[in-house]
């Protein structure tokens, strides 16, 4: 019986471990420094248990690993590399849902050496978007065209029917995290020429899309598009942008809290005991008992009744409410948005993921190929966003359980060997991308 270990008990681990947990020759332990969360994910199954354990502590991680076959880590990205120096040491296999990191690469030669399969990228986004894409471009090659331009956006929202806020937002995983992504600068290709956006600018020019039977969206640049074209094999393209998804108003309302400088991690004294009302006064440089409103507007360059201010309004930063003890601005602003932007029980969210091709055949004659995948959360039960980052992982491990994934090395999906029986399996549990072709000329 192969072994897996599941590090991790968040968020996004359940629908991913009842995948591993209904596998027959499979035994999963979940390990987490909050036991009690592993324990609701294994209740219940005679080939789970739940142990707990502290990733800071190197010996009894080390324990864990040695113990078991495969080891998945679920634990943010920054505990990776150690996890994989633990598994490269033990001769285990690794699989994660994060990007590659440079500690990660620099580990590449030993892996291979060893003979292991360190798999990475195996979610959504990065993970699906991967292997989706690649089926396509892999087919577009077979028939001896080319991809001229390529666009692949992604977004996790909240259902139409639940999107209730003014934000049109609601956070299905940490706030911080996508706060701190609105100060990342971008760059891509378009046409032939590199665009690059510096992190200040990230939101001042979303480009809209509609996406039929939703509506429309914003879009606006996901960080570095540019590996995309190597690591996609991309070599005639002329266009290769990678985006992510916001209903409208939320790139021009981060934008300016941006400007307020509430996405600021530096330390800060006098944050504790004073009321939001306070915290933005002392930003703008307006006195408490003035119209703040029109002060924090006048400073945005935006009208006092604008629907940004509408937003930050509704948020309660203007109120007299005292604020989290926090030791700078984006942890005040992070339990902000985590306390007002929240899926109530029973609320779905959806996950939108669209590639769109434009493609040289070998006649020279042009097609448009869209490849999409909307999903929705299940009302009282798992999010997409829980489903689409889990499901493909475990899919994968079972996969090299079986050794029908054996590629080795410090891997992402985008090779057939690995992207087909994964996106098989993905589409029996009702996760697949729906494909159109059109003809241009």
């Amino acid at each position: 019986m192969n072994k897996i270990l599941v590090l991790g008990a968040g968020l996004v681990s359940r629908p991913g471990v009842d995948y591993l947990l209904q596998q027959k020759g499979l035994s999963v332990t979940v390990a987490s420094r909050t036991v009690s969360k592993a324990e609701r994910l294994v209740k219940g199954t005679a080939n789970g248990r739940a142990v707990a354990v502290d990733v800071e502590d190197g010996q009894a991680l080390a324990a864990l690993i040695k113990a078991h076959d495969i080891v998945i880590s679920l634990l943010p990205w920054i505990h990776h590399v150690r996890v994989a120096g633990l598994c490269l040491e033990h001769a285990k296999h690794m699989v994660t849902t994060s990007y590659v990191s440079d500690g990660m690469r620099q580990l590449a030669p030993a892996v291979l050496e060893k003979g292991l399969t360190f798999l990475n990228e195996i979610g959504v986004d990065p993970g699906i978007d991967h292997m989706s894409a690649m089926k396509i471009i892999h087919h577009v090659e077979a028939e001896g065209g080319k991809v001229l331009h390529f666009h692949s956006y992604c977004g996790g929202l909240p259902a139409p029917e639940h999107n209730d806020n003014p934000f049109g937002y609601k956070f299905s995983w940490s706030p911080r995290g996508v706060v701190l992504a609105s100060r990342n600068s971008a760059r891509y290709l378009e046409d032939g020429k590199i665009v690059e956006i510096p992190g200040q600018d990230l939101f001042a020019n979303p480009w809209v899309e509609t996406i039929e039977g939703l509506g429309t969206f914003e879009v606006y640049p996901n960080r570095d598009s540019l590996p995309y074209r190597d690591q996609y094999g991309l070599k005639d393209a002329l266009t290769v942008i990678r985006g992510t998804y916001r209903n409208p108003g939320w790139c021009e309302t981060l934008k300016k809290i941006v400007e307020l400088g509430l996405v600021d991690e530096t330390p800060r004294d006098g944050l504790k005991g004073i009321s939001y009302k306070e915290m933005i006064a002392g930003l703008v440089g307006a006195p408490v008992a003035g119209d703040l409103r029109k002060a924090a507007a006048t400073k945005l360059g935006i009208t006092a009744d604008s629907a940004i201010m509408k937003r930050l309004d509704w948020l309660g930063l203007f109120n007299d409410e005292t604020i989290p003890d926090s030791g700078n601005y984006l942890d005040v602003l992070s339990a902000r948005l985590q306390e007002k932007l929240f899926f109530r029980e029973g609320e779905k969210d959806m996950l939108i993921l669209r590639h769109r091709f434009i493609v040289e055949n070998r006649d020279q004659s042009r097609d448009l190929i869209t490849s999409t995948l909307i999903d929705f959360g299940i009302p009282f039960g798992d999010s997409s966003m829980a489903r689409t980052v889990s499901l493909p992982m475990a899919i994968a491990t079972r996969l090299i359980a079986e050794g029908r994934i054996a590629m080795k090395g410090v891997l992402t999906p985008v090779h057939p060997d690995i992207y087909e029986p994964v996106l098989a399996e993905l589409e029996t549990l009702s996760i697949g991308m729906v494909e159109k072709r059109l003809h241009l000329k």
